[in-house]
């Protein structure tokens, strides 16, 4: 019981548990957006007023399209703003941070100017002053 606390507690088992209940409340609040905004203003423009009662049928079965139609656009309209509200700035921040910092292996081999200005330097220093 003890191992099954501590895997429980452990810090990213939390922090995914967190992370997918906002996420189901972030796409419960954009599915409601195009659900009663977007696929309305969509409908209006292409003459129908609601996506989801759009079907066929075929031997006595209803196919709802529409009600695809609707989801499809939930799920753009998700990751569009999972995008642009999550990855993009998280995407900049690392760029900032990783911005001027050179990485330990990969550190730039001193210039000609930079060799000569420090054999110059350790040149003045040796000598002796009168």
């Amino acid at each position: 019981m003890k191992g099954f606390k501590s895997f429980i507690l452990r810090g990213n088992v939390v922090d995914l548990a967190v992370a997918v209940v906002i996420g189901a409340a972030f796409g419960a609040v954009i599915a409601s957006f195009v659900k009663n905004i977007l696929t309305p203003i969509i409908a209006a423009i292409g003459g129908k007023p609601n996506f989801s009662t759009l079907s066929f049928k075929i031997n006595k079965s209803e196919f709802f399209y529409g009600a695809f139609i609707n989801d499809l656009i939930s799920f753009v309209f998700i990751a569009a703003a999972i995008y642009f509200f999550v990855v993009l700035p998280l995407n900049s921040l690392a760029e900032r941070r990783a911005r001027g910092q050179v990485p330990a292996d990969e550190t730039p081999a001193p210039s000609d100017e930079s060799v000569l200005l420090a054999e110059i330097r350790d040149l003045l220093a040796g000598q002796v002053r009168l």
